[in-house]
């Protein structure tokens, strides 16, 4: 029982830490949007997001499904870590190679001259990351998460002052190249510092091959859900503007940035977790139920009130200039609110080893996807939102449909787990759109909007006994006496 209760501790402590990092970095994120809404066009976000479709497909091919097996591997050792990194770093300098090659072609392919120098710039993130990679592995597998905390704040403020100086100064599209490559490079060099590992000068091709035997079904996975989530904007970006480009990004970015902070601190922590109670059904089973819940009362408020404050909230943050993306917003808030249930499953799969499941699911919900997409392309950019809406619904059933064998946790099952938030966080939502009608100014609107949800919700949780405010009360009060723990 108490190792039982350590481990829980362990999860929660480290999720928070990792939330905490991802909080802190897309807050002074956020920050920095609301200052260069205000100098750059929409037209100049859009040239970045055309060209930011590529760097995200070949950033799946740096990771090349080798961290997390670095992860999952139970007795991942020196030789492991070092012949991953030497590999990653010569992977990397090839795949850049061939991105400065094909600049021209691509800048070509969007009638954007301006790309083909942005691109070969910008692509130097590549080979970073090669390197951040295998860190972010061993910190992952270590569960010291306080250490991206660090990393990541560190890089998120360099990058705020070089993006609003260089902005301020008219160098327009390149204040955003500048933010991102500054960003990258700093979390990269406070990493390597901050961790005590570092690659020795050893390699085992035997060991690559082990490794790469469960990771490249996770490789493939993983570009098939990349190329499926950029494809949009490939395709927005060649057949209508730059300016619808940027307004269906903006209308994503905000969902995408809770979500993607939320998923990033549950898959990081989780899947580590995971792994080592692989034999344990019971335990992975019981760890998927709590990730579920827990991260689904998180993101049910923040994904319902966005949507319902999403038109002051846009005035008020960007101007009324990004006003076109509210309808975006508020579609890719409801794409976006189920996906802790989507990576508490696919975690479970993967710990378990099934790397194999993983890839036949991606294969089949990537089927679906594309068909989608084809169906809508030619209809107009809203219609290619709404796709990714009904993709979202029926991934969810696909990716719990396994562990109803795997972990006897059918999808009726978590539906019924997480309907007490989603009914909690559809009140609050009823009445942060009420207040919405009030002939208020936009920043006294929006405080009123987001004070009133939050009481709401709490107050709700409160009146109805919900389990996962409970469970999170109690955690939190164990994790701040540093010395008692909770059950997962």
């Amino acid at each position: 029982m108490k190792e039982t209760r350590a481990v829980g501790a362990s999860v929660m402590k480290n999720f928070l830490w990792r939330l905490a990092e991802r909080v802190g970095a897309q807050g002074v994120k956020l920050l920095v949007e609301l200052v260069l809404a205000r100098i750059l066009l929409p037209e100049q976000y859009g040239l970045i997001a055309m060209v930011t479709v590529f760097i995200t497909i070949l950033n799946v091919f740096v990771d090349s499904g080798l961290g997390n097996a670095l992860i999952q591997k139970k007795d991942a050792d020196e030789l492991d870590f070092s012949s991953v990194f030497w590999f990653n770093v010569c992977w990397c300098v090839v795949l850049y190679g061939v991105l400065y090659l094909a600049a021209p072609l691509i800048a070509s392919f969007y009638r954007e001259e301006l790309l083909c120098p942005v691109l070969r710039v910008l692509g130097l993130q590549v080979v970073i990351s090669g390197v951040k990679n295998v860190y972010q592995a061993w910190v992952s597998r270590n569960m010291q998460f306080r250490k991206f905390f660090f990393a990541t704040l560190g890089g998120t403020l360099g990058a705020a002052a070089v993006g609003i100086t260089m902005a301020l100064k008219g160098l327009g599209v390149w204040a955003l190249v500048g933010q991102q490559l500054f960003n990258v490079l700093t979390d990269t060099v406070i990493l390597t510092l901050a961790v005590k590992w570092h690659p020795k000068r050893m390699f085992s091709l035997a060991r690559l091959k082990v490794l790469f035997a469960y990771g490249w079904k996770l490789l493939l996975s993983a570009l098939l859900d990349t190329v499926y989530g950029e494809v949009r904007q490939l395709i927005i970006g060649r057949i209508y503007t730059a300016e619808d480009l940027a307004f269906s990004n903006r209308g994503n970015q905000f969902p995408q940035v809770i979500a993607a902070n939320v998923n990033a601190s549950i898959d990081s922590v989780l899947l580590p977790a995971m792994s080592r109670e692989q034999e344990e059904k019971a335990r992975v089973k019981a760890m998927t139920r709590r990730a579920i819940m827990t991260s689904t009362y998180l993101m049910a408020p923040l994904m319902v009130g966005i949507a319902c404050a999403g038109e002051p909230l846009v005035r008020l943050i960007l101007t009324e200039k990004w006003l076109p993306c509210v309808p975006y917003l508020r579609v890719f808030c409801a794409a976006m609110l189920f996906f802790p249930i989507h990576t508490a499953n696919l975690n479970a799969i993967k710990a378990l080893g099934r790397s194999d499941l993983f890839l036949r699911l991606e294969i089949a919900k990537k089927i679906v996807g594309f068909a989608l997409i084809l169906a809508t392309m030619r209809i107009s950019v809203m219609a290619m939102a709404l796709s990714a809406l009904a993709d979202s619904a029926i991934c969810m059933l696909i990716n719990s449909w396994p562990n109803r064998r795997l972990l006897e946790y059918r999808y009726r099952d978590q539906m019924a787990d997480i309907l007490p938030n989603i009914l909690t966080a559809a009140a609050m939502g009823a009445c942060v759109w009420g207040l919405g009608f009030l002939p208020l100014p936009d920043w006294a609107l929006v405080g009123l909007q987001m004070v009133t949800g939050a009481a709401v919700y709490i107050g709700l949780s409160l009146a109805t006994k919900n389990g996962s405010f409970a469970y999170l009360l109690s955690m939190i009060k164990n994790f701040r006496k540093k010395g008692s723990t909770a059950d997962v």
